[in-house]
């Protein structure tokens, strides 16, 4: 999911501030047309989510039984479902909302767990300041003079050596204590990845609003995660 793949960093290589790019957009007002359509579309995506959420919260332990199957469609969707229907209108808006529903699944065990052991209102205080903080995040992208737009290359490297981390903590260490420090990296990286995507969709670096809003759900869903942990205790 952290791996999705913003291979745009050939269109904004170019340009100094992230106020520069224009050319991809016709106009000012198209501009802001494709990104009031790319947040409606996050919108809908966590609507989409939570649907999955709700739906399947009766399986629960079904669904933990099949998690990595679940998992599995997950990643079959983003990576090709998603990449295979790029420039396809109606198929890539389809992709999107199968690839979020399938997130709010996958959270179902999880959601479960902490709304057996009383802990149901943490769900929702780590949405509010997920949704706080990634606000916050895009605000800073939008009014910075500072530009992020070319920092893809380290953030992609700094991903997947948090993705190996990971594992190797779940497989040899098992360590706590390197599991807070992994999440409190995450929390870091998509934070900055927020900043980046946010720029890059201004910049008009995306080609589908669908693609921009992909980027930006997969910001917030990280974020998230890490903080429902940290805020049930888990971490």
């Amino acid at each position: 999911m952290a791996l999705y793949d913003r291979d745009y960093s050939a269109n904004n290589s170019t340009y100094s501030s992230p106020y520069e790019r224009s050319e991809g957009f016709v106009d000012s007002s198209s501009r802001v047309k494709f990104i009031k359509k790319t947040y409606h579309l996050l919108a809908a995506s966590m609507v989409a989510a939570a649907a999955g959420a709700y739906a399947t919260l009766p399986f629960a332990s079904t669904i933990y039984e099949y998690k990595w199957f679940i998992f599995g469609a997950e990643m079959l969707v983003l990576f090709f479902g998603l990449g295979f229907s790029r420039g396809k209108p109606g198929l890539n808006l389809a992709m999107l909302f199968i690839f979020t529903f399938l997130t709010g699944v996958s959270l179902v065990p999880l959601f479960a767990s902490l709304i057996g052991l009383g802990k149901g209102a943490v769900i929702g205080n780590a949405f509010l300041a997920t949704a706080v903080l990634f606000g916050a995040l895009s605000l800073y992208a939008v009014k910075t003079e500072r530009d992020f737009s070319n920092w893809g290359k380290g953030l992609m490297i700094t991903m997947i050596i948090v993705f190996i981390a990971s594992l190797a903590n779940i497989f040899i260490f098992q360590s706590g204590m390197l599991a807070t420090l992994i999440s409190a990296g995450i929390l870091l990286l998509f934070g900055i990845f927020t900043i980046y995507d946010t720029q890059n969709i201004i910049n008009g670096a995306y080609e589908s609003e669908v693609d921009a809003a992909v980027s930006l759900y997969i910001d917030f869903l990280n974020m998230f995660t890490v903080l429902l942990g940290f805020l049930s205790g888990d971490d």
